[in-house]
Order: structure tokens, then sequence, then C-alpha cells
């Protein structure tokens, strides 16, 4: 038996931090959320954690997780090595999942075919989501992940979603006091925001 109360509707989304990223980021979040689920990123772990437990303890308490290697890449800054906490939390995912069947699903994103089977051949055999590098590509992609959901908007919705989101983005920012989108409140606010958007409110 595991200690891990799993939320069905949460989704962990092992994603990069980083400004070339950041339209994927907000189509993750825009995109989970209209399927009814509770997205969660590190960005809610605090400082004072140990920031491995508690990475795994919010990896365990979500039903799903998504992992997107499309930035899995050599640092362009010396010393020049590959970013490896996106395969690493992928890799605590199918374990997790392993020892847990049915309490856990995992997904694999990247933006070109066959990549990720050359860094990471003992993935032969999964299917790998595709998204192109493009916002539409990403919320494609969830539409195929989450094809068995009771709710399910498609792509034409969640890009107006998408749009719609963007434009409240700036005053978002604002009231946070941040000009970046990977700080604790942003986030919760972008969540609260897409949220409205599917609510209508």
């Amino acid at each position: 038996m595991t200690p891990y109360s799993v939320h069905q509707d949460s989704v962990f989304l092992n994603i990069p931090y980083d400004e070339a990223f950041e339209r994927l980021y907000l189509a993750y979040i825009v995109g989970t959320t209209a399927f009814r689920l509770i997205p969660h990123t590190t960005l809610e772990i605090p400082d004072t954690t140990r920031r491995l437990d508690r990475i795994q303890t919010l990896l365990h308490q979500c039903r799903y997780s998504i992992h997107d290697l499309s930035r899995v890449q050599v640092s362009r800054t010396a010393p020049r090595i590959p970013r490896f906490n996106m395969p690493f939390e992928l890799g605590l995912a199918v374990s997790w999942s392993n020892i847990n069947p049915g309490r856990h699903s995992w997904f694999v994103c990247d933006s070109e075919r066959h990549r990720v089977l050359k860094s990471i051949s003992d993935l032969a055999g999964t299917d790998i989501n595709i998204h192109d590098g493009r916002i539409q590509g990403v919320m494609r992609e969830l539409c195929n992940m989450f094809v068995r959901r009771s709710v399910r908007p498609d792509v034409t919705d969640l890009m107006k979603r998408y749009r719609k989101l963007r434009s409240v983005l700036p005053q978002i920012q604002r009231r946070a006091g941040s000009h970046t989108l990977y700080e604790p409140r942003v986030f919760a606010d972008i969540c609260y925001a897409a949220a409205g958007l599917r609510d209508g409110t």
C-alpha cells in the first residue's frame, strides 16, 4: 500500500522553464485545464523543502504526468552539458507507474520524430506525442492523450482559449509584479484564468 493519495484529475507537467518555451508552457496549462485536469509543476515546491522528495510526492499524487523532452539539449554556456531534469523526472514517473499499476499514466512529448528514441532507446515501443514545437501541435496531442475523458474539447476550441489567455497575460504579470511566467504566483494565476475561460467566468 502507498501512503500517497492520488488526485484523479491532477496532472504533473514536467517541462522546461525558459523563455523559448513560454508559448508551449501556456498551451499545456490551457489544454489540460480544458480537460478539467488540474496542472501541477515544480514551481509549486517551496524552496525550504528538499526538492527531490517534494517532486516525488507531487508526482505520486497526480494521476497523470506529461514529460516534454523537446528542450533536452546541450547548454550554450560553459560547462556545455545537456539538461537532464526532464528525463530524470520521466524516469521517476515510469518507475512509480510500474510499481503501482493503474495509479499513474505518463506521456512523453517532443518536437521531432525519432529524436527521443535516439537518446533514450529504452523507450522503444512507447508512443511519443510529437507536437512539432507548435501550440496547435500541443493541443492536438493533448486531445490524443485524453481522448477517453468525458470532457472532450477540440483543437479549435483550445486555440480560442489560448488566444484569450494570451490577451490577459500582461495583466496577470503586472498584478504579480513579475517579468517571467515561471514564478509560483504567476503559475497559480494563469491556472485560475485558464479555469475561468473553461467555465465561462
